[in-house]
This record gives structure tokens, sequence and C-alpha cells, in this order.
């Protein structure tokens, strides 16, 4: 006789209370800063107890890089961006312009999550070298994932004709950054939709082959 296995209900309670401290936390840090914030308050506004957070987390550090790994992915599961399926969907788009489309929207995703805090970031490991330690020195894994859809996008038969994939990266990780984003959404208070719109139009035209024009015949 086949057995059904029976969910885990001590494991989804764990996880359900794994979300609500991290998402307590970015709340937190977001409004007041993470040396103004105490894991009672965390406590407190997640509904649990102070121990629960000591428990899951051991100290504020670990808590603070889970927020901010959770803000990149957009959910706890361990998965790299480039092996996450929007990223892979983009890159497997049949022209330039339309991964240049699919990338911007997955990106502006991203970062509507992950700008907000970026200036936490570097605040924290400003005071705190051992949050500073978490993300040690070497290639930016922004521009490891900017590389990889560049490398995608030049072979594509309408990207603009002799671009390097250094230069496809460079333009995707500074149109894309988390700073210029702060920049219009944040400062100049764009919508997301309007930077979404802007972060296309000028990655097509850079990226991109411009549209086919006849030339005339002569008379």
């Amino acid at each position: 006789m086949d057995t059904v296995k029976r969910p885990d209900k001590r494991a989804e309670r764990s996880r359900r209370t794994r979300e609500k401290l991290v998402e307590a936390a970015r709340e937190l840090f977001i409004a007041q800063g993470y040396g103004a914030t105490s894991l009672q308050e965390v406590a407190d506004r997640a509904g649990v107890a102070v121990q629960t957070v000591y428990f899951v987390f051991r100290n504020k550090r670990t808590l603070f890089k889970d927020v901010v790994d959770t803000s990149i992915a957009g959910d706890a599961e361990p998965v790299a961006t480039m092996d996450r399926e929007w990223f892979r969907a983009a890159c497997a788009e049949p022209t330039a312009a339309k991964q240049v489309r699919a990338h911007v929207h997955g990106t502006g995703e991203i970062l509507g999550r992950v700008a907000p805090i970026m200036p936490l970031i570097a605040s924290a490991a400003a005071t705190d070298p051992e949050i500073a330690a978490q993300w040690p020195d070497g290639p930016d894994p922004r521009y490891t994932v900017q590389h990889a859809a560049a490398a995608a996008l030049i072979r594509k038969p309408d990207a603009r004709p002799g671009l390097t994939v250094e230069t496809a990266a460079d333009l995707l990780f500074g149109l894309l950054s988390p700073e210029l984003y702060l920049i219009f959404v944040r400062d100049r208070e764009w919508s997301p939709d309007t930077w979404e719109d802007w972060a296309r139009t000028t990655l097509t035209a850079q990226l991109c082959a411009g549209p086919m024009v006849p030339v005339p015949l002569s008379q």
C-alpha cells in the first residue's frame, strides 16, 4: 500500500517564522538603520519572542545577511541569479531587443527590493568589520551576472555590430545599478515603470542595431 507523505508541519512553521523575521528586520533596517535596530524590536514586529530570533539567526549580523540575500533573490531558496528562471528565459530570447526587455524587467524587480537596502550595507559594513567580511573583496557578483547576460546578447542577430562582451557588460552594469535606480526612483520620484521604460529604451539604443533604413534608388 502506497503511503502519502504528509507535509512537515514543523518545517513549514519554521519557514514561515523565518520569513516573518526577515520581513520585520528589513522594514526596521530601512526605517531606522542597522545600528539603531535591536533584535527585540525585530521580535516585537514579527510577533515572536526574542529568543526565537537568536535561535533562528544567532545574531543580528546573520539576520542582516539573510535580509540582503532574500532581497536579491526574492525568496529564501538557495538558487543563484543566473540559475533563476527569469534570467535563463531572458538569455534564451531570440533577439537582443527581446532579451533587453526581459532582462530589464527582471532586474527592475530585483532593484525594487535591493536598492533601498544598499545604503544600509555600506553603512553597516563601515561600522562592523564582521559584516564587511560577509561580502569579501573579489569580482562583483552583480557584474558577473551582467557579463553572462552580455555574452548571450552579443550573439543575437540584432546585436549592435562590433559590440564586445565587455562593453555590453559595462553598460548593463552601469545603467542597471542600484545607485542609478535610487537616483531616479527615490530622489527624482520616478515610478518603477517609468524607470523600466527609460532603462529599456536606453539599453536598446546602446546594445541593439538600429532599424534597417532602405537606401533610395538613384534617379
